[in-house]
């Protein structure tokens, strides 16, 4: 009697310790002509890779198309982060970036600012362009990509945690991407 009482702790147990030897392992990349970050993971079939990007590019793009000078420095004052999302599971990926959350080092959770959102902000201006942004719901097939900016209010170099979610098949998923940090205001001078 007390083996079958102790079996389940044990298999419980045990779970837990796969879980965490499986879990998957980030990685940083340094542009050596730019000194830019790039993270990336590939967590249980979702492989998420966040590049940051300089203020003054952002406002390359959205001068380009013609934004009104003030809504192109309210873009840029946000950390951008080119993103890259890809389902590598052989199963049905989906994720909503309304679910997605920043943690600042105050231990402090914050919504990522979405699609949508932008958008909102953007018809009161008169833009009507809805391009260069993560779409804010993803349905992905085995093999399906998709790219887009990703927006986080706070300023430059700040350092935070990255939270995202996904589900496989209706399965929830949760990763966090640790100690990522928004792009300097400008590249390093080069010699």
């Amino acid at each position: 009697m007390k083996y079958i009482l102790i079996k389940p702790a044990l298999l419980f147990f045990l779970s837990l310790l796969t879980i965490e030897a499986t879990a998957a392992e980030m990685s940083i990349h340094k542009n050596e002509a730019t000194g830019l970050l790039t993270w990336s993971v590939d967590n249980e079939g979702f492989k998420i890779e966040l590049i940051q990007l300089i203020p003054d590019f952002v406002r390359a793009i959205y001068a380009k198309h013609n934004f009104p000078k003030q809504e192109v420095e309210n873009v840029a004052s946000y950390c951008v982060f080119g993103t890259i999302l890809k389902n590598t599971s052989n199963q049905h990926l989906s994720y909503r970036v309304a679910d997605w959350r920043y943690q600042t080092k105050d231990g402090k959770q914050h919504a990522v600012k979405t699609k949508t959102q932008w958008l909102q902000e953007w018809r009161k201006a008169g833009i009507t362009f809805s391009w260069t942004l993560l779409p804010d719901i993803g349905e992905f097939s085995v093999g399906d990509w998709q790219q887009g900016f990703t927006t986080i209010k706070l300023p430059r170099e700040t350092v935070f945690d990255f939270i995202y979610t996904w589900q496989l098949d209706g399965v929830a998923h949760t990763g966090i991407l640790k100690n990522i940090s928004c792009a300097p205001d400008s590249l390093p001078e080069t010699s």
